[in-house]
């Protein structure tokens, strides 16, 4: 005779449990100190010439801490828009095209900022 707990130790209909859920938990955390310090970095650097804020871009603590906002911040839209497609979107070839074309933008907004980013911190 079977139990609802069986149901239980199944870790849902993914089989992931609650992976999903504590990744987008410590990237929502990451991020909450890191925009801060993009947005102060903005502010501080408003009506500043252009070679003051590329030299304060330039620093590698700044540029380091850049990249770790871009890549927590797509890794949670990735994560995020993810879930909402798989729980939105029920027909498997089109759930399966936007989870693969969400994917491909966040890999690229991540190659295109840490692109632009180094290439501001090696001054090329």
């Amino acid at each position: 005779m079977a139990t609802p707990l069986r149901n239980v130790r199944g870790l849902g209909a993914a089989h992931r449990g609650t992976e999903t859920f504590w990744r987008q938990r410590l990237t929502a955390i990451a991020n909450i100190p890191l925009t801060i310090f993009v947005v102060l970095s903005i502010v501080t650097h408003i009506g500043a010439g252009y070679d003051a804020t590329r030299a304060y871009f330039a620093r590698p603590l700044v540029a380091i801490l850049m990249l770790a906002f871009v890549i927590s911040a797509a890794i949670h839209m990735r994560i995020g828009l993810g879930e909402i497609i798989e729980d939105y979107v029920h027909r498997d070839g089109f759930r399966m095209l936007a989870l693969i074309l969400v994917t491909f933008f966040a890999a690229g907004l991540v190659l295109t900022c840490g692109f632009a980013i180094l290439k501001i911190g090696f001054g090329v």
